[in-house]
Formats: C-alpha cells, structure tokens, sequence
C-alpha cells in the first residue's frame, strides 16, 4: 500500500476543493493511502474519503513558526509515507517540502499558474481566457507523483444524514435552497439590499430557504432575514461544519458568492448558482462540477482585476459586484428549479 503525505492548510474553499479531487483519486487508485494534513476546523470536508487518515495542522500554537514546523515533520515521518503532494505551495509548505526531500521523500508541488493569473487580472494587454481549473492543477501534482488520475468534473449527490432540528426543513416537499450570501471580501458580496429581495421571492414562493455564514455579524444578519420572511431559516452558529455539509446534501441548490459556500455545495453534489464581482471564473476557482451558464456575472474589460477579489474593481465607476441584480440572480434560479 502506498502512502502518500497531502498538504492544504487554507483556505477553506480551497480545502473543500482538495476534498473533491482525493475522493476521485483514492476511486482510481485503491493501493494508495491519503494523510491530509490541513487545520482541524477542515476535516469534515474528508469524512468517508476511503484510506484516508486527517492529520490536525496548528498554525497558532503547536506547529506555529519554524519550530512548529519541525515538530510537524517529526510528527508525520512516522506514518510511514514515501511521498508528499504539496496542494498549497506557500513558505510553511514549501520549508516542510525541504525538510521531506532532506529525508529522501520524493516531493511534489502545486503549480498555482502566477505568471497566467497576472496576465488575466491585469488592466493593460490583458489575456482573457480560461485558465486551468484549480481541481486539475491539484490533479497535476499527483500525475508528477506518477499517478494517472482522470477527474470527471461532474456533481455527485452526497447521502448523508439529516441533522437533528433540520428534519421538518429538510423533509418536506417544497424546494430547498441554501444561500451563502458573504464572502471574505466585500469586493465579492452582493449587497444586502439585493439579496433581501432575492430571500423575499424565495419565501413568497413557498421554497424553503437556509441561510448560511460564520461569526456574530453574519449571524445577525441571517437572523434577521429569517424573523422577517416566512420559510427562511439560519443556521449560523447552530451546527458544526459537518453538521453544515449535512444539510447542504438535501438541498436542490445553492445560491452563492464565489466563496467557500460554492465549493462546499460542489462537495455534497448540489448545483450552485454562482455569483462574481471582481473575480471571474476564468481564474480556474469555479466550483467542482459546477456550470459556467450558472455563473451570474456582468462582463467588463476590467475584469477580473484579482484573483482572490481583495481589491476594488471598477467598471464604468461602479463596483462590478453591484451590477449584478437582483433579477438576474431570480432569473438563473427560476431557470434551473423550472420555477414559474
């Protein structure tokens, strides 16, 4: 059995994304063994992967600094691996990468494609195309460890079970839609104004709608919505990640930003709309399986302007994200749910 040692630290979307490719991967090759190394919070994304152990990465505390590192290192050496596929390709990785191949580990790493990104994101001469999706870059690095892998890009609906207090949600026969309406940049969100009427035409249709985000602010804001709308409801602080991925199994879509929200619907199999405001498809972070024609996006010369969104991108003085509309959110989810 080989064993190959995996490393993804951040971000959550990212991770998820991993989660994808390593399920294809342990399909294709059933002598292989997976650690995943990445932080605790993301192990959920891993649950029922076969021959896969998570091992916790501690950036804050045990593992922080060099120091950390190399605790790190003496901690996976025993597993017995003779191969690392390096997924993040940043400074901790990469010193990690060193003190393997120092060790005789035969190290592989991801190629992130700055050179092609730049020209895509920059505003004179730009390139504008579709660049190498993110899930087959992660794909690359396990072919240069010489596995054959061939990735289907399609959903694949997860069964799993539903959590306590979601049941009469869940199990009841109107659609089901999940909306992360926020994203770690604001570059990236649509407005609240625009997705309160997105939420209010969902609730006068009937559809049951969860709402989903992380820390206090958004928990407000989802709390909110669903004191104010009929069929609306939040889960924000109230269930654990994999408590999360659980409810997003039985969903018949999601709505989201380009965010984690996305990728975790991509992981339970769920369609997603997508919605993209500095960022753009072409940089390669569509989620797993997802569709371009469900993209909801304005084309304009300056976009994208960056491939994570961190930096304002103004088209014709507007913020790209807020050319997007309402409506054209509405339209896409009528379209794909057969809505009247």
């Amino acid at each position: 059995m080989k064993r190959i040692l995996v490393t993804r630290f951040s971000a959550m979307g990212d991770v998820a994304m991993v989660a994808s490719v390593l399920r294809e991967f342990q399909d294709q090759h059933t002598d292989t063994e997976i650690i995943m190394v990445s932080r605790p919070l993301f192990s959920a994304f891993f649950d029922g992967i076969p021959r896969l152990k998570f091992h916790q990465f501690d950036p804050k505390y045990k593992h922080r600094g060099m120091s950390g590192l190399v605790k790190l290192f003496k901690e996976l050496k025993p597993y017995g691996a003779i191969q690392v596929a390096d997924l993040h390709n940043n400074l901790r990785s990469r010193f990690l990468d060193i003190l393997f191949r120092t060790a005789g580990y035969q190290v592989k790493i991801l190629d992130k494609g700055r050179p092609e990104k730049k020209a895509l994101t920059r505003q004179q001469n730009k390139v504008f195309k579709q660049l190498k999706l993110t899930t087959e870059r992660y794909a690359d690095v396990f072919r240069a460890l010489g596995y054959p892998v061939k990735l289907k890009h399609h959903l694949e609906k997860q069964h799993r079970l539903i959590p306590s207090g979601m049941m009469p949600i869940l199990a009841s026969n109107s659609k089901k839609i999940g909306i992360s309406a926020f994203a770690q940049h604001p570059f990236k969100v649509l407005s609240m104004e625009k997705m309160t009427e997105i939420i209010k035409y969902l609730s006068d249709l009937g559809t049951q709608v969860v709402l989903f985000g992380g820390g206090q602010a958004e928990k407000d804001i989802t709390e909110e919505w669903a004191r104010k709308f009929p069929n609306v409801h939040s889960v924000v602080g109230k269930y654990k990640l994999g408590e999360e991925l659980d409810i997003i199994a039985h969903l018949d879509l999601m709505i989201s930003m380009d965010s984690s929200g996305m990728h975790m619907a991509s992981l339970m199999g769920v369609p997603c709309i997508s919605i993209w405001g500095a960022t753009h498809p072409f940089a390669g972070f569509l989620g797993y399986g997802q569709k371009m024609e469900d993209c909801v996006q304005v084309e304009h010369p300056n976009r994208p302007n960056s491939v994570y969104g961190n930096k304002s991108c103004l088209c014709d003085g507007v913020e790209a994200i807020d050319l997007v509309t309402s409506e054209m959110v509405i339209e896409k989810v009528k379209a794909k749910l057969d809505f009247e």
